[in-house]
């Protein structure tokens, strides 16, 4: 009798009611079983009446101690209805038990009667079933009476769009042009950080002697006793100065060939320095020898005399140099403008050659490594290395279900049978992508036979199959079969091979290869064909994942 008056609440359509007396046969069958120790399970639905795309409510409503462990189903696992949306568990506590209600939201794109099978829950791991629940989806009856009539629009010519390999033949091209770019903003146009003694080499000659003359006061030669090198370090610091100012070679020259130079341009007259200065100068240079040479170790007074005469050597050379006419400052600003365009041609150039080396070596080492197709392919492009690239599906199509994983999502299609073979079959549903003179083609159907139809003939199907080929194009067909066998340890036939596929639209033939699964069991039948163009070693990854995917839901 509860059974009776559960039913005909669940076929009500007004939903306050419905979840109103949901509840209500809940707690009644709650104090009714209080005193089983077994699970109770019960299901409802919130209408067996729906029309295509609309959705009902399957509820599973399990009562069981408050330390059980329950696992409602998971997944489409409602085939040949398909599952839009999973509920989260709603819990009520009842005394020292707990009563569960879990909700799915179904649906079915195609009319007929469906059965909504078994599901399992288990309960502390051991398996309970539900009753199954028919449901009829109606079609959805379009009046064109009240349509309004148009006329038929005329044919259009439109312009091929073959705007693909031109983007990404741009999007390559710059980013060429900015890694080139790249480079030569990086060694040419960029203003790199100068360190410190870049900063002091940019300095003028007397500045830069000045400047170096400071930092040797504060640096710990002294301090350690390094003699030899404060005395190395002042006295490169003069004629350093000495060969950028006054222009002769004073760093590579010994104490008196310096000495002897400066006497000779002070008697020429294009060095006003006084004899006291060079004596002084030539003093503290043979000092700096006794104390690299020699070891010497000077006194302090003397180092700190050689020190100040260094300085005022430099200052008094710096007076001593004539001042430059304007002839010979304009030839200087000439000559170090021209300097100046050498050193940026010569960046441009290395860096031009340091681009198109980087871009050969670049290109060279993806040859070498993963072959030259596989670099061209990816440069250009290539249909299948994208589809094996791209983000694969994993789905569950058709009923009974094929679990297959596909680089592109497949679309339902319908698919004519002949009357005969109409009158066997009880629903049927195909999906696929691309067609047969595409660069790669996937079919996924699944059918289920009338009461009293026995399995079919696998074998006949290949041939029917390959026929339907024939019709759609393909000649030259070579045949090949094997028994397959899935994860799953579902048996199957598999036929394959080579055909040459007929493209009327641009009048010509591709040779491609093929392959197809066939399954049969428990009344029903599942089929996949896949066709590529021969060669294609993309195409070749994609069948191999494909098939080595391909699982079935076990049927309740």
């Amino acid at each position: 009798m509860k059974r009776q008056i559960f039913k005909k609440i669940k076929y009500n359509n007004t939903p306050f009611y419905k979840e109103v007396f949901f509840v209500f046969m809940f707690f009644l069958f709650n104090n009714f079983l209080f005193s089983q120790k077994s699970p109770t399970i019960i299901t409802a639905v919130d209408s067996t009446k729906i029309k295509i795309g609309e959705q009902i409510n399957y509820k599973i409503l399990v009562e069981a101690d408050s330390t059980a462990q329950i696992v409602f189903p998971e997944g489409q696992t409602f085939s040949p209805l398909e599952m839009v949306e999973e509920y989260p568990v709603d819990t009520l506590k009842n005394q020292d038990k707990f009563n569960l209600i879990k909700k799915y939201a179904l649906t079915q794109f195609d009319s007929g009667h469906y059965t909504i099978p078994k599901q399992r829950v288990l309960v502390n791991n051991i398996p309970h079933f539900t009753d199954s629940l028919l449901v009829e989806v109606a079609s959805v009856q379009v009046d064109t009476t009240k349509q309004k009539m148009y006329d038929i629009k005329p044919l259009v010519e439109v312009e091929k769009q073959s705007t693909g390999k031109w983007v990404k033949y741009a999007l390559w091209s710059l980013l060429a042009l900015l890694l080139i770019g790249f480079i030569l903003y990086w060694f040419v146009f960029r203003k790199k950080p100068l360190t410190e003694e870049e900063k002091i080499a940019l300095l003028p000659p007397y500045d830069r002697a000045l400047l170096e003359l400071k930092n040797l006061d504060e640096s710990k030669y002294l301090i350690q006793s390094e003699y030899k090198e404060y005395y190395s370090e002042l006295t490169n610091i003069v004629r350093s100065y000495i060969e950028d100012d006054v222009h002769i070679s004073a760093l590579e020259s010994t104490t008196d060939e310096l000495i002897n130079k400066l006497e000779m341009l002070k008697d020429a007259g294009s060095l006003k320095i006084d004899n006291e200065t060079i004596k002084q100068f030539q003093r503290v240079l043979k000092t700096a020898d006794l104390v690299k040479f020699a070891k010497s170790k000077p006194d302090s007074t003397i180092i700190e005399s050689d020190r100040k005469a260094v300085e005022q050597i430099v200052v008094k050379t710096k007076e001593a140099i004539p001042e430059p006419t304007e002839e010979e400052l304009l030839a200087n600003e000439q000559y170090l403008a021209e300097l100046e365009q050498k050193k940026q041609r010569k960046k441009i150039i290395i860096a031009a050659i340091a681009g198109v080396f980087l871009l050969l070596a670049t290109t060279a080492g993806f040859i070498g490594y993963y072959g030259f197709k596989h670099v061209k392919d990816t440069v250009i492009g290539h249909p299948t290395k994208e589809l094996l690239e791209g983000e694969w599906i994993y789905s569950e199509y058709g009923y009974p279900s094929i679990s297959i994983e596909t680089p592109k999502v497949l679309k339902r299609i319908q698919i004519p049978y002949p009357e005969e073979a109409k009158q066997m079959i009880q629903s049927n549903q195909a999906f696929a992508y691309g067609s047969m003179v595409d660069n790669f083609y996937i079919l996924v159907s699944s059918l289920t036979f009338n009461k009293g139809v026995e399995n079919p003939d696998l074998k006949s199907i290949i041939e029917n199959t390959i026929a339907s080929m024939e019709k759609g194009g393909a000649k030259n067909v070579v045949v090949k079969e094997e028994k397959f066998t899935t994860s799953s340890e579902k048996e199957g036939l598999k036929a394959y091979g080579s055909m040459d596929v007929e493209n009327k639209l641009l009048n010509k033939t591709v040779k491609s290869e093929y392959v197809i699964l066939n399954f049969a069991q428990n009344g029903g039948f599942e089929q996949v064909i896949i066709t590529y163009k021969q060669g294609d070693r993309y195409a070749e990854d994609i069948v191999n994942r494909i098939i080595n995917s391909i699982d079935f839901k076990t049927q309740s």
